[in-house]
């Protein structure tokens, strides 16, 4: 049975530099609850995209009860282009033949299976506070003086280095 009461999951992710050091902020609230939840981390070498990406999940990963009604607002159009036009579909099929990400994508397809979910472009800088406040977040997170490491990233980086 579907659970009526939607979740909205606000998200956004940065990195200076691309790659470079980077974060993401990921705001949770169940509409028609006082339930809010915000969870933000720095990792030291990162994409945009791989932080954006990594919103998502974590935000979707917090969702412990299975099949719940969730609104994802984003102002990644790599996300929102990959979704709502079928991409990953595509990329699954070929084994993600060339594409980035793939740990992540994958790790996110496991937890997209488990619920209902759309996907709402925003404006970044725009008229939406939470998405605002996401963004100031993930940059904030991204200076902090303990990041942590995005190993698979870091590992792919350096064996690229190697072999050019």
């Amino acid at each position: 049975m579907v659970n009526n009461h939607s979740i909205h999951i606000y998200t956004d992710g940065s990195s200076k530099g691309n790659p470079g050091p980077g974060g993401y902020a990921t705001f949770i609230e169940k509409i028609g609850t006082y339930y809010r939840k915000i969870i933000s981390e720095g990792f030291r070498y990162t994409t945009n995209n791989r932080m954006e990406l990594l919103a998502v999940i974590i935000g979707l990963e917090k969702i412990s009860k299975k099949k719940q009604n969730i609104v994802v607002f984003t102002d990644s159009k790599y996300i929102i282009n990959t979704i709502q036009n079928n991409w990953i579909d595509k990329w699954k099929k070929n084994n993600f033949y060339k594409k980035k990400n793939v740990d992540l994508w994958i790790r996110f397809l496991d937890i997209f299976s488990q619920h209902f979910i759309s996907f709402q472009w925003i404006k970044s800088h725009g008229l939406n506070y939470i998405n605002d406040y996401c963004d100031r977040l993930s940059i904030q997170a991204s200076k902090n003086k303990k990041l942590k490491i995005d190993h698979v990233y870091e590992k792919q980086n350096i064996q690229n280095f190697i072999s050019s």
